[in-house]
């Protein structure tokens, strides 16, 4: 089968192409991208208007299954992940039982072939069952098809596990994902500790319990030269550190969400339990700091950490509260509104922290146009205008802080392996 992509705005930072132009998709890969193609028998997509861009990657997700399959399962995840651009996942290992051996990862691909719409590439736990005291067999998780080890949700608070993790992860050259934060000083904490905090009468988690925590692993990151990532990062220090070590030549990379990038922790005064997240929302100095380090470089891609919960764990007194986000089918939407529209953001820069960003982390062969590669594609609508209306979510998770915001620019088809999944709000299975 062809596909056709005509008269779009094709953005293709890996390439360095913007510009007007068709794309013809043939046997699922990408057969020639250039002005007025021809091609007899193709399924014409009219994409004027609209961006035509590799397929958008989320490294940073939670699938849930298995074990949790009443917050999300692969099947509804990667139908919230088309719904929201993004043709790959990546999911994260803190499942019952964790990924931290084959069976496991090897059950989460083959789940996926079955019932996902999307590529998802497991995360294996640095740890076994995420413990934080021994390390899981990462030789085992690469062969079973892991592109990353993760203990997410939990630090590995052992220095000296962590620095191990390093080194061993690093000879089969897999990224290190790290979960930043000291438990002793989060432990039972609401919120940012700050000024909301003491006048919304919230125990805060201060963002020394990150920044802590992302000074060791720089300095293991330097010990070991070993390549380390930051995931959600959210403050000005973490940021500085981040910036200062990559500009010394240390390994380290870092991620950030759409919700740390848009929301203050102001927000928390109403006290609906979807703005409680981990790590929390934080001052508005914190979320300038987050958009100059997209600017210069420092952040390497966004990532939805996407957290989908149960109405129950959400529907209750905020101390309560389960932390996280359903964040995979507004994450596109919210950066083209908040970001690009108003010009804080360009959208070569914006379409390369959701492509070449993430795949130039995880090492994978994804994130541009490359003829003779997978014909995985996102075509956004840059003037499309959408209510947030979680009721219409895919993902069993409803929990949003932005239900009700009206959102200009969203994704109007995606496109896996040459086979369109999504399109103008319709999920496409056959």
């Amino acid at each position: 089968m062809k596909l056709l992509i005509r008269g779009g705005r094709v953005i293709d930072p890996a390439n360095e192409i913007d510009a007007i132009m068709d794309v013809l998709v043939a046997d699922g890969k990408i057969e020639a991208i250039a002005p007025n193609i021809q091609a007899e028998g193709a399924i014409n997509i009219d994409a004027a208007g609209k961006w035509v861009c590799p397929g958008f990657i989320d490294m940073h997700v939670h699938l849930r299954e298995p074990g949790f399959e009443y917050k999300e399962d692969i099947a509804s995840g990667t139908r919230a992940a088309a719904a929201g651009g993004f043709t790959t996942v990546c999911c994260m290992p803190n499942t019952d039982p964790v990924i931290d051996n084959a069976a496991v990862a090897s059950f989460v691909r083959e789940r996926a072939q079955k019932s996902g719409v999307v590529n998802v590439l497991p995360i294996g736990s640095i740890t076994k069952k995420q413990a934080g005291r021994e390390l899981s067999e990462m030789a085992e998780l690469v062969e079973a098809g892991c592109v990353a080890v993760s203990d997410d949700g939990l630090p590995v608070a052992d220095s000296a596990i962590m620095r191990n993790a390093l080194q061993y992860a690093d000879m089969f050259g897999l990224p290190v994902l790290s979960h930043c934060e000291d438990l002793n000083l989060a432990r039972d904490g609401q919120m940012h500790e700050g000024y909301y905090s003491i006048i919304y009468g919230l125990k805060g988690i201060p963002a020394a319990a990150e920044e802590i925590m992302v000074a060791r692993d720089i300095i293991l990151a330097q010990t070991t030269g070993a390549q380390v990532h930051i995931c959600h990062v959210s403050t000005a220090g973490s940021i500085d550190m981040i910036r200062d070590a990559q500009e010394r030549g240390v390994q380290v990379s870092c991620e950030v969400t759409p919700h740390h990038l848009i929301l203050t922790d102001e927000i928390v005064g109403s006290y609906d339990a979807d703005t409680k997240v981990n790590p929390p929302l934080r001052p508005l100095e914190d979320v300038v700091a987050l958009r100059e380090g997209l600017l210069d470089g420092t952040i390497d891609c966004i990532a939805t950490d996407h957290a989908p919960h149960h109405l129950e764990s959400k529907d209750c007194e905020y101390n309560l509260a389960a932390f996280g986000i359903s964040g995979l089918e507004t994450a596109v939407a919210l950066i083209m509104d908040k970001l690009v529209h108003p010009q804080i953001l360009d959208a070569e820069t914006m379409v390369s922290l959701f492509t070449i960003g993430p795949a130039d982390i995880l090492g994978i062969n994804k994130g541009s146009l490359d003829v003779g590669t997978d014909a995985d594609i996102t075509i956004v609508d840059p003037e499309l205008v959408r209510e947030v209306n979680p009721r219409e979510f895919y993902s069993k998770g409803k929990n949003t802080p932005f239900k009700g915001m009206v959102l200009k620019g969203w994704p109007w088809m995606t496109i896996v392996s040459g086979r369109v999944v999504y399109k103008e709000g319709k999920i496409i299975t056959e």
